[in-house]
């Protein structure tokens, strides 16, 4: 099958690999219809590089059709059309049963000290291939696999289930937004715009998104947002003349570790990926450090007694951290990745919906053949374009 594999920092191939197969009973294998890049993706292109091998399959956000089930693997059956959870988890354990499912204790890392294990996201999670391929294999599938209608809908209507809307509507239930109240959304890539939308949807009375790139802020505004752009006016002077003066009830760090504005923090980034993995993995776990630009926002822009929520992934092991003004706001932090399982039942019927309140089908910018995914991530890295959100078509004919 065709797939797309890491080969090194910022550079991506695809490439013919072995077919997966079941190799569990609760296994099921899925032939991939739609894949998408995520910005977390963008981490491991241009960051994370050290906790992977040459030819590790990328990608944890795919559906697809369901071609063989092991036998456990539940009610499964083929032909099924499912989308996959990024995170692999069991369903029946003390973390399952508690919404935990990044916790899963039957998929936990213990060997990396991590939580449940990934698709396609390295050696820290598991280093199970990734969904950017032709076909996937899916552990726990009596468990993970959402099976949504076959009745000739587009893909993108399901696809996002996989990740950007659990990882958006967890954020919204983390940042604990006052009904009526307010929010900022740091960050306008595909999560900050499925946040700002469900924030929305869910009863706040002000939203405002915080972006340098246009499109993006065109995107969010055709979805009632207010939004900034931080290079120009002072943002922090905006968004306190739309909330009383106080700053908002809440806000969204949908941006994380690579945030721009963080000059040092960036360059030891690149310096620290550049050298050999053996000394670059343990510099990393033990001393790296994030570029806290969007962090450090959220910190200073948010009410005193408000909430920040962190949907952005973060990996520093030792970032300087504002503890003061954190204990003086009297701030509440939520964060970590998204237990995709424990929202999809809120999710579904909104996703069902013909009206599309969460506007699903307003957000892919790019569809292409998985076979132009080497310049799909440097376009996505970049910027350019106007690309929000790319999907990989696996069975595209090769140009």
């Amino acid at each position: 099958m065709r797939a797309v594999t890491w080969q090194g920092r910022e550079r991506v191939e695809v490439e013919d690999v072995p077919d997966p197969r079941v190799e569990q009973p609760t296994d099921a294998v899925v032939r991939v219809t739609s894949t998408a890049i995520c910005g977390s993706d963008l981490h491991l292109y241009g960051v994370l590089g050290m906790f992977l091998d040459s030819g590790d399959v990328l990608g944890h956000e795919a559906m697809g059709v369901v071609e063989e089930v092991g036998g456990e693997a539940g009610d499964l059956a083929v032909g099924d059309r499912v989308v996959v959870p990024f995170n692999i988890a069991c369903g029946h354990c003390w973390m399952c049963r508690r919404g935990l499912q990044t916790q899963c204790e039957t998929t936990q890392v213990r060997a990396q000290d991590k939580g449940a294990a990934l698709f396609g996201y390295t050696r820290l999670y598991g280093q199970v291939p990734g969904g950017q391929a032709q076909y996937l294999r899916v552990p726990q599938a009596q468990y993970g696999p959402v099976v949504v209608p076959d009745d000739g809908s587009p893909d993108e209507q399901w696809l996002y289930l996989s990740d950007v809307l659990p990882t958006a509507w967890q954020a919204v239930e983390y940042a604990d937004v006052p009904d009526g109240g307010s929010v900022v959304v740091l960050g306008l890539g595909p999560i900050g715009q499925m946040a700002a939308r469900v924030a929305r949807h869910r009863g706040a009375a002000t939203v405002i998104g915080v972006d340098p790139v246009p499109e993006r802020r065109l995107m969010a505004q055709r979805h009632g947002v207010i939004v900034f752009d931080p290079t120009g006016r002072d943002t922090r002077e905006a968004v306190l003349d739309l909330t009383e003066g106080r700053g908002p009830d809440s806000v969204i760090d949908a941006v994380g570790m690579e945030a721009h504005g963080s000059p040092l923090a960036e360059t030891t980034q690149k310096l620290v990926g550049m050298l050999p993995d053996a000394v670059a993995a343990p510099l990393t776990e033990k001393g790296g450090a994030d570029r806290l630009a969007a962090f450090l926002a959220a910190v200073a822009l948010v009410r005193r007694g408000g909430t920040v929520s962190l949907s952005g992934v973060y990996g520093g092991a030792k970032d300087p951290l504002p503890m003061m003004q954190i204990f003086d706001k009297q701030l509440t932090l939520r964060m970590g990745q998204a237990n995709v399982r424990r929202w999809t039942n809120d999710l579904l019927p909104l996703v069902q919906d013909p009206a599309d309140p969460l506007g699903v089908l307003d957000l892919r910018t790019h569809r292409l053949p998985i076979e132009e995914a080497p310049d799909a991530y440097r376009t996505f890295q970049h910027k350019e374009d106007g690309c929000i959100k790319v999907v990989l078509d696996p069975w595209a004919p090769r140009p």
